[in-house]
């Protein structure tokens, strides 16, 4: 193991597509990225697992490849959960302040009191992430800590899953054969790695589309304000490509990242592809505007929706600073302009920030989920949040499971 052993923060970031571990190095210059292993993932669909060996078995292959990279060996990860059965929502919660000054007891119970709402056995609550702080009508307060008062509110964003589903992922990881220190939020972790600290106080949506899930992100005043996730990715690119061009999906995938672009004005009239046929006919030769026609709808669908979700979220007015898109289907030519037309708003593409070690392998949209788990992790590790142990995450998702069922029967 390497000396730096209680500085190693590792992630793992679950997805439809790809699993991918990132070791981070936190060092009193910043954090390194010192090791990276990726691995075709199998076992997923639209971000929730739904083969454990075949995940196991893509984990593995993952964490082997960032060991030996990293030359450390792996115990404990951060593991990343997506799916359409992430439900986001604000909650804001009352106390007396008992003496008049706030202390770090006050904030707790302030936040454990806009916690407590009626939530289904059936979910789990991820995360409780505190937007702003209020003490006798003075809003806008990020650190409470020490300040006097009678009366402390705080306003929290709840991010709640599916018990079964982090279940699932925490299982998946122990089979592989490491801890999971926490269950994080996708788009929470991507929005650590590819937003800047102005972006997120004038208030900006990040939008992550990866291959099964699309996750959203808003920010204003440096808090997040909403987060949801849609169902729908860069696999359905590939299989509107694998039924449109008659191809098989590998190698509809292939043509989607060499040829692929979302806007048919993009594309000159006479460029051609060689599209392999199924079952042993001979390929054929077809335009790359034909590949166009049948990605631009589908990715305008995709943006459409989530423009319908942020104008749902009630924050339209109030990204000033546009929008983000990262995740690997966002490096598809075309997608800032497309998404631009449609949100009328400015568009680039997020790539991660304020890392080094090894930036050039992690300079991609495709680790912006990675690197952010690293960063997630490492601002918690700074708070000694981190090795809270295994049972906590399991136990308490066992505990749910257990309570749902007497529910039941």
């Amino acid at each position: 193991m390497s000396n730096h052993k209680e500085n190693l923060i590792v992630e793992l970031d679950i997805g439809t597509t790809k699993i991918c571990a990132i070791v981070g190095n936190l060092t009193d210059e910043g954090l390194d990225i010192v090791g990276i292993g990726t691995s075709p993932s199998r076992g997923l669909r639209k971000g929730v697992v739904i083969n454990i060996e075949s995940t196991v078995e893509s984990i593995q292959k993952a964490l082997q490849e960032a060991e030996l990279m990293a030359g450390c060996e792996i115990k404990s990860v951060f593991a990343g959960i997506a799916g359409g059965h992430i439900k986001g929502f604000n909650s804001q919660g009352v106390i007396a302040i008992k003496n008049r000054e706030v202390t770090q007891e006050d904030i707790a119970r302030v936040i454990d009191a806009a916690k407590a709402l009626a939530i289904p056995m059936d979910r789990e609550v991820i995360h409780v992430l505190p937007q702003e702080f209020i003490i006798d009508d003075q809003d806008g307060i990020k650190e409470p800590l020490g300040m006097s008062g009678v009366r402390l509110e705080a306003k929290v964003h709840i991010v709640t899953g599916a018990v079964a589903s982090a279940q699932n992922i925490v299982k998946s990881c122990n089979r592989a054969g490491v801890n999971v220190g926490d269950i994080v939020l996708e788009q929470l972790a991507s929005s650590y790695a590819v937003l800047s600290a102005d972006e997120k106080e004038l208030g900006v949506a990040m939008v992550d589309i990866g291959g099964g899930t699309t996750d959203i992100a808003i920010y204003l005043d440096g808090a997040i304000k909403h987060t949801s996730v849609l169902s729908l990715g860069g696999n359905h690119l590939t299989n509107d490509i694998a039924v449109g061009l008659r191809t098989p999906m590998a190698e509809a995938e292939k043509i989607k990242k060499q040829y692929g672009c979302c806007l048919t004005s993009m594309v000159g009239k006479d460029e051609s592809i060689e599209v392999p046929s199924v079952g042993g006919r001979e390929p054929r030769v077809l335009s790359r505007q034909l590949l166009a026609e049948i990605l631009e709808p589908r990715v305008e669908e995709i943006f459409t929706l989530v423009n319908r979700e942020i104008i749902r979220s009630g924050y339209e007015d109030f990204i000033a600073s546009g929008v983000v898109i990262t995740g690997g289907t966002s490096i598809l030519p075309g997608m800032p302009e497309m998404a631009e037309q449609i949100f009328n708003l400015p568009v680039r593409r997020g790539l991660p920030q304020d890392i080094g070690g090894l930036t050039d392998v992690v300079n991609s949209p495709i680790f912006a989920t990675g690197v952010g788990l690293v960063k997630y992790g490492s601002r918690n590790l700074k708070a000694h949040k981190f090795m809270i142990g295994q049972e906590n995450v399991f136990d308490k998702v066992v505990r749910r499971m257990k309570e749902w069922l007497h529910e039941f029967f």
